[in-house]
């Protein structure tokens, strides 16, 4: 599994983050996000507790909103991105043949 860093080594920054840093910063945030559903993803495939299952499933499911409430902040910071995103999507789109299809 990949290893982030920490963008501030568990600190506080000695200084106010610029706008250019703090969407850096989310981007980080949405990455860690990612990497922490699949491991608890991975370990629900990984167990057979149902108890300890059902509450993996509910936690990495928190984590997904987290995602949502990112890439929320990351459209306020950062507008001009999602365009980049839409490309990759309609691209995504046509190279599997989908042509707007649900």
């Amino acid at each position: 599994m990949p290893e982030f860093s920490h963008p501030f080594n568990g600190n506080k920054n000695d200084r106010t983050l610029d706008k250019n840093e703090l969407i850096r910063a989310i981007r980080f945030s949405i990455a860690s996000e990612f990497e922490a559903i699949q491991l608890y993803e991975q370990l629900r495939d990984s167990i057979e507790d149902d108890k300890a299952k059902k509450m993996l499933i509910e936690i990495a499911g928190d984590e997904k909103e987290h995602v949502g409430n990112f890439l929320r902040l990351l459209k306020l910071l950062a507008p001009d991105e999602e365009n980049y995103y839409k490309e990759g999507f309609e691209e995504a789109e046509e190279v599997m043949g989908l042509n707007g299809e649900k």
